[in-house]
């Protein structure tokens, strides 16, 4: 696929992904200061990288993404929670998030959680709902299972807590993985790993599609802490430099700028030689990974 369909298919995706959460949200029933705030944050753009990867693996099995489309929306609203909660002064305390005020800041503390309560619970009923004979439902149940385990206390939830422990302590680097690999990586594996279940994929291209996702989660958190650095905040949409401010461990803290470039470099040469092992048509998904390496917001 030459450079010019790949970017017009992640565009082309990107769009059904906005349209199908401006439908979903449509169709929500309750309070609309509620529906406001979970809105606010969803609607607030973003790289939908999540979606994206999981849409884009079906799409290198020679299925047709639309079948991943529920999935994909359920995925970032987990995603859009996360963000909430992070930047609630109990947590991260950030002001600003994709260049616009917290969604603490325009709604109050109580409705901002509130709101990311309800989207962390509306994506499980999204894909509960799914109404489409290529999503039997042994896949919806094997997704909402796999879900609740990247999502939750044995995956992104688990590697928050390690983080707020974290703070102002040296770790070794396999502590430090550890909240990577589960806090960023989890829920970028199961974007992959959905991809593959939804698109059929055999088991070999599993193991080698779930090996790409572990090195592009590292990659995409070790890029995260250097943008924190030497990132433009007008590019990020946050405030840099709070990972510092707020005594996180990063990979530069532990092993330098330098060293943490080294790594992002390991990590995404080693997802891009799982792909190739995978066998499938991989173009987009190499792209992403550079787009990952090289990414300023």
């Amino acid at each position: 696929m030459a450079q010019l369909s790949v970017e017009q298919f992640l565009n082309e995706q990107k769009r059904a992904v906005e349209a199908a959460l401006s439908s979903y949200m449509a169709r929500l029933r309750g309070p609309e200061t509620l529906k406001k705030a979970m809105a606010y944050s969803l609607e607030a753009g973003g790289k939908r990288i999540r979606p994206l990867l999981l849409l884009a693996t079906i799409q290198a099995l020679g299925k047709d993404p639309a079948i991943g489309l529920p999935v994909a929306c359920a995925i970032e609203m987990i995603h859009t929670y996360s963000l909430i909660h992070d930047d609630l002064p109990s947590m991260d305390n950030d002001d600003l998030r994709r260049g616009k005020p917290t969604n603490h800041k325009v709604f109050g503390e109580a409705m901002a959680i509130l709101a990311g309560d309800a989207l962390l619970t509306y994506a499980f009923q999204l894909i509960a709902e799914v109404d489409d004979d290529r999503v039997p439902p042994s896949v919806r149940l094997q997704l909402i299972e796999q879900l609740a385990k990247a999502a939750g206390p044995e995956g992104m939830v688990a590697g928050q807590a390690a983080d707020m422990e974290a703070e102002g302590k040296t770790l070794a680097l396999a502590e430090l993985e550890y909240i990577h690999r589960h806090k960023t990586g989890k829920m970028l594996q199961y974007s992959v790993h959905a991809g593959a279940l939804l698109g059929g994929a055999d088991g070999r291209q599993t193991r080698e599609l779930n090996e790409f996702a572990a090195h592009l989660g590292l990659a995409f958190q070790i890029r995260d802490d250097i943008l924190d650095i030497e990132g433009m905040e007008e590019k990020i949409g946050k405030r840099v430099g709070s990972d510092r401010d707020n005594k996180k461990a990063t990979y530069p803290a532990l092993l330098s700028l330098g060293g943490a470039k080294e790594k992002l470099a390991f990590h995404i040469d080693a997802a891009k030689r799982h792909l190739q092992q995978a066998k499938i048509d991989d173009a987009v998904l190499v792209y992403i990974c550079e787009l990952v390496a090289v990414r300023d917001h």
